[in-house]
């Protein structure tokens, strides 16, 4: 059922952030952001982390491998969905049986909206000054 993990990284983005993951079979089943645990990257907020394991938790696998992920840009948010995103592919490539189960509730789409940029003459990129008729 498992193969050799390829010596490749897998990306993942949402909004500015990008994520690239590194899985290593291992033992502890450690998820390590820029260096540090999950945990404290994300400064044990259950809403991120828990958005992160996701995808780790349906494959049922988080104890026979490491992830070791390089994030930048964005906010903790977007980060955390980046991560998913690259965290899913990593295991797709790994376990293609598992396609479908990652498909289903959207890990393996990039959710592609970012923010919209000012136009002139306008206060933000839709809001207009206030219209005075007299």
């Amino acid at each position: 059922m498992t193969k050799s993990m390829p010596n490749s990284s897998y990306s993942g983005g949402r909004k500015t952030a990008t994520a690239r993951v590194q899985l290593v079979p291992g033992s502890a089943g450690t998820l390590f952001v820029n260096g540090k645990l999950a945990s404290d990257y994300f400064q044990n907020n259950a809403v991120y982390l828990q958005n992160l394991l996701a995808a780790s938790d349906l494959v049922k696998t988080e104890t026979k491998y490491d992830a070791q992920v390089f994030v930048q840009g964005g906010g903790l948010s977007a980060q955390a969905q980046a991560i998913r995103l690259a965290l899913s592919k990593a295991f797709v490539e790994l376990f293609p049986e598992y396609r479908k189960s990652f498909k289903k509730p959207g890990f393996l789409t990039r959710d592609a909206r970012i923010k919209e940029r000012r136009k002139y003459g306008l206060k933000k990129a839709r809001k207009a000054p206030q219209f005075s008729k007299r």
